[in-house]
């Protein structure tokens, strides 16, 4: 682990091999920082798919400064985080594939709400992500 960037291409890789749901878990345990996600998922068996490249108007925040998200930020703190990412974005940053959990029709991001802020308001289209199911193994051609 201690040679890893966690980039698309070694979720890629990950993927190739089986093991995209083993990146998950070293990426939120280690540099993504989300030790209580990961463990979440540990809870109940889960079926994972991609990394894909998805449009990111099919993905919705869970997290915000917006009074109905799950997780409130304070908008001035959201701002911060907002803008760190959108400067690593324009400095050509190899982004980390989002986590979205596949929810009825809905793709709810879980992991990646800054950074997929960051990228609409850069203007970015598309975006890699993860995606997770509790009840079955997701189609890929579902999300395209």
């Amino acid at each position: 682990m201690k040679d890893m960037i966690f980039t698309v291409h070694e979720a890629i890789e990950f993927s190739k091999q089986g093991r995209i749901e083993e990146w998950v878990h070293l990426f939120l345990n280690s540099v993504g920082g989300n030790v209580p996600f990961s463990e979440g998922l540990k809870l109940e068996k889960r079926y994972w798919t991609g990394p894909f490249l998805i449009s990111i108007d099919k993905l919705r925040r869970c997290c915000g400064p917006e009074a109905n998200m799950e997780y409130f930020n304070a908008p001035e703190e959201w701002e911060v985080e907002i803008n760190k990412f959108r400067q690593l974005i324009r400095d050509h940053w190899e982004m980390p594939p989002l986590i979205a959990q596949h929810e009825g029709k809905d793709l709810k991001v879980n992991d990646g709400n800054h950074r997929l802020e960051a990228m609409k308001r850069e203007g970015i289209e598309k975006c890699w992500v993860i995606i997770w199911n509790t009840h079955y193994q997701d189609n890929i051609s579902d999300f395209k």
